[in-house]
């Protein structure tokens, strides 16, 4: 007789652990948290170590916080979703009091890292990100598309945010390395709306630019990764990187253009979702390069 093999469930620990990765969404705020490191380690002089992980810390912590918030304030939506019915709130695992318990500890201690461990700029820039995200960016979803500018803001803080931790100093490559990112989301956000826009739609998102798939949208994030390329080469202009970069941004670019043109040519949920895959490799491409230039 066959004998039948049962699945221990984890243990109490191990589930509840796994349900605060899902309320802070750690995977995304690993890409978060990587863009600002990297731009850490971009600052000219020696790096503080302390200070890089510590700044990888209070990232985390930020940045959770401000993702456990934006499902409280969705719990219900997300019900009506189906990537999103599983989450510990929609599913009853978390209580809402325990999760806004979680978020205010884990923006406090991120905030009180940020600015102890760096300077008050960094400290302010994860406080407004967490305001503008949660506070702003969040209700502005059902309402209209420009939710997705309005997201935009706080998403491309993080490079900002490493160069102030290591220099104390906004600065010309601050302001490019925001500018970088906060382009790259478009192309990036649109090309995962248009993958999941019946879904969304469920819960009354209306994500892309003309609230539909069509080549309205196809042309705006075509527009936006067109932009990228000036952008993306303006450290070189200014003498901020080297030749290596230059040419990876270019390369890697173009490859993102064509991508963002197959959506207009196509217009369908490939061609989008090939879009997407382009915008995970770019960035990470794009900040390591730069990374190299430098060592």
């Amino acid at each position: 007789m066959q004998k039948l093999v049962t699945l221990e469930k984890p243990s109490y620990l191990i589930s509840r652990l796994q349900d605060y990765v899902l309320l802070t969404k750690l995977r995304l705020a690993s890409l978060v948290v990587f863009s600002a490191a990297m731009s850490f380690l971009l600052a000219p002089g020696e790096i503080v170590w302390s200070k890089f992980f510590l700044l990888i810390i209070g990232g985390f912590l930020v940045t959770g916080s401000a993702n456990g918030f934006n499902q409280i304030i969705e719990r219900e939506l997300d019900k009506l979703m189906d990537r999103t019915m599983n989450r510990p709130l929609p599913d009853l695992r978390i209580t809402v009091a325990e999760a806004f318990a979680v978020c205010i500890v884990l923006g406090t201690a991120g905030v009180f890292i940020l600015t102890y461990y760096m300077n008050i700029t960094s400290g302010v820039l994860g406080l407004v990100s967490i305001l503008l995200y949660v506070g702003v960016y969040t209700p502005l979803k059902r309402v209209t598309p420009f939710a997705v500018f309005v997201g935009a803001i706080p998403g491309a803080i993080p490079p900002m945010l490493g160069w102030v931790a290591a220099t104390n100093n906004l600065g010309l490559m601050a302001c490019l390395l925001f500018s970088i990112q906060f382009l790259w989301q478009f192309p990036h956000f649109w090309a995962i709306a248009w993958v999941l826009d019946d879904d969304y739609k469920k819960a009354g998102f209306n994500l892309l630019p003309t609230g539909k798939r069509d080549k309205g949208s196809a042309m705006q994030a075509l527009l936006y990764t067109i932009c990228l390329i000036p952008i993306g080469i303006m450290p070189f202009v200014f003498h901020l990187s080297g030749w290596i970069s230059m040419i990876v941004i270019l390369a890697v670019s173009f490859y993102f253009l064509y991508k963002a043109y197959c959506l207009y040519r196509d217009c369908t949920i490939q061609s989008a979702r090939s879009l997407m895959y382009a915008s995970f490799l770019y960035l990470p491409i794009v900040l390591i390069s730069m990374v190299i230039d430098k060592i």
